[in-house]
């Protein structure tokens, strides 16, 4: 389909403006050529990230559960897609103990990690970084499901509470997960609506997660447990710990609700249960359409940094000496790293928040050789800014010319069905829908009340004008914006006047409004009055 697209930029000694066929193309191509040789000149690998594969351009939107045990990260997968998946298992005490990544594939299985790391479709081949211990504790679970088409979803291990427990996974969690999150398109914090305590390795985990905010929505999972007071309560308490651990001034999205296919045991708070479920349903299904644009967002991200690295490192391989006293050089370094950064945010013109974390700098740093680093190489470096401010604004053209090539793209089957169509969407027979399945006009239900306001308005020929209706209306206090919006609706044969069932049908809507529904773009068929119908 892209074929025409996206003539993009022509290059030093190069008569032929590049050609690629799509974003992920582009990106592929931006980062082997201008970002990854700066990348390998100054270490970065060693110290932030791997090198970026192919199949990180390529893969699907991928989706990651992070939660304390027993929040129901695995039964929200199954309830997203409706279906066991090889490997789950479900219980109350800390079950899942690995890492699943839940995929598509032609036959379902389980593919071991070791396995997983030397396979080049796949993502994941940098884990192989962690070791055994790790690799021993991931599993890819390959399923045919209509979800997995559109997306694929990370299982984690529950959290657990308590430095023991920490230790004796025998492999850095954090560092892993914190390796996940650069790579995924949305991060997902489930808590238990019944245990909100949040352990010291979660703390330890969502700051670990603390660049990646953009990526990240709450779950308070299990809230048909309570009612609506404790339910309150539980919200409140959540939002206060949230802030003390992230740290922003932004609140984080929390969707409430009951994320499985069971009865509600507290019915009380239905409805909010079922638009809270909606909107993050369209939160998931919205992700194949952005993932170009996420892809883009993280490669402009890792690309700052990478720059601030190779000023880092270069400015200390500019202050070691050539021959004596490297050690005690390296030292004073490491524990003025801090003045270094302030230097080169001024001298450089760079914002505070790219700089890389300065106690995990130092931590690093400490088991380098100093020697091996190398000095300023300005070509490297304008690669990576006419990468920046040149070639990324093109790719953005081709991300907006690629959406509007493909049909709207969203993640369909699984439970996204259930909400979309029949009497059980979203929505359904509620305000401005209210009486779409009954053959009588639904509006006839209060239409005597509503006639008797109209004959003391004084109608001429029937009808009553823009003006005195508009004494009456503004009576319901809603902004003229609103009142206006539903006199545009109401004046079906666009005469500006009202007739009795015109009337009725303006304050029909004001109802529909004031009871907290939105009101419709377009009069419904089973709005229009009966006189009005065929017209």
């Amino acid at each position: 389909i892209f074929s025409n697209l996206g003539t993009m930029f022509k290059r030093d000694g190069k008569k032929d403006p590049e050609l690629f066929q799509n974003v992920s193309e582009g990106l592929k191509k931006l980062y082997r050529t201008k970002l990854f040789p700066l990348e390998d000149t100054y270490r970065f690998h060693d110290f932030h990230s791997p090198a970026l594969e192919d199949a990180d351009f390529d893969n699907k939107p991928m989706v990651l559960l992070v939660g304390q045990y027993s929040t129901g990260k695995t039964t929200f997968i199954r309830h997203l897609m409706e279906q066991d998946f090889p490997g789950m298992r479900i219980g109350p005490e800390p079950t899942t103990d690995s890492f699943i990544a839940v995929m598509h594939g032609e036959q379902e299985g389980l593919i071991p990690g070791n396995a997983l790391v030397v396979d080049p479709k796949k993502p994941f081949r940098k884990l192989n970084a962690f070791g055994n211990a790790f690799l021993n504790r991931f599993v890819c679970a390959q399923m045919p499901n209509a979800v997995l088409e559109s997306i694929s979803i990370i299982d984690t291990p529950g959290i657990l509470s308590g430095e023991k427990q920490r230790l004796s996974r025998g492999y850095d969690f954090a560092a892993v997960l914190e390796w996940f999150a650069e790579r995924v398109d949305r991060i997902i914090l489930l808590f238990d609506a019944h245990k909100l305590d949040i352990s010291d390795e979660f703390s330890e985990v969502i700051r670990a997660l603390k660049n990646h905010e953009d990526k990240m929505r709450v779950v308070l999972n299990k809230a048909d447990q309570i009612g609506t007071q404790q339910l309150m309560r539980v919200y409140g308490a959540l939002m206060w710990s949230l802030g003390k651990i992230v740290g922003t001034p932004e609140v984080i999205r929390v969707y409430i609700g009951s994320f499985w296919a069971q009865p509600l045991l507290v019915p009380d708070n239905r409805k909010l249960f079922e638009a809270e479920e909606q909107d993050l349903f369209k939160d998931i299904q919205g992700l194949p359409r952005n993932a170009a644009l996420r892809k883009l967002n993280d490669l402009i991200k890792r690309a700052r940094l990478a720059k601030v690295h190779a000023y880092i490192i270069s400015s200390l391989k500019k202050e070691m000496p050539n021959m004596f006293g490297k050690d005690n050089k390296k030292k004073e370094l490491i524990a003025n790293l801090g003045e270094i950064y302030t230097r080169i945010e001024k001298e450089h013109q760079i914002s505070p928040g790219d700089f890389p974390k300065l106690a995990k700098m130092q931590e690093i740093l400490a088991n380098q050789d100093f020697s091996k680093f190398q000095v300023v190489k300005p070509k490297l470096l304008e690669a990576v800014e006419d990468m920046l401010a040149n070639d990324i604004a093109k790719l953005m053209t081709l991300v907006r010319q690629e959406e509007a090539a493909m049909p709207s793209q969203s993640v369909q089957g699984g439970a996204f069905e259930g909400t979309m169509n029949g009497p059980f969407g979203h929505g359904y027979g509620e305000g401005a829908g209210e009486g779409i399945d009954e053959l009588e006009w639904v509006v006839a239900r209060d239409k005597p009340t509503y006639d008797e306001i109209f004959y003391t308005l004084s109608p001429v020929n029937g009808k009553v004008s823009g003006a005195m209706a508009k004494k009456e209306m503004v009576k319901s206090k809603l902004p003229n914006t609103v009142l206006g919006k539903i006199w545009k609706l109401a004046d079906v044969d666009k005469d500006g006047f009202l007739d009795d069932e015109e009337f009725s049908l303006a304050n029909h809507l004001i109802k529909v409004k004031l009871e907290g529904h939105e009101l419709p773009t377009d009069l419904p068929e089973h709005l229009i009055p009966p006189s009005k119908r065929g017209l």
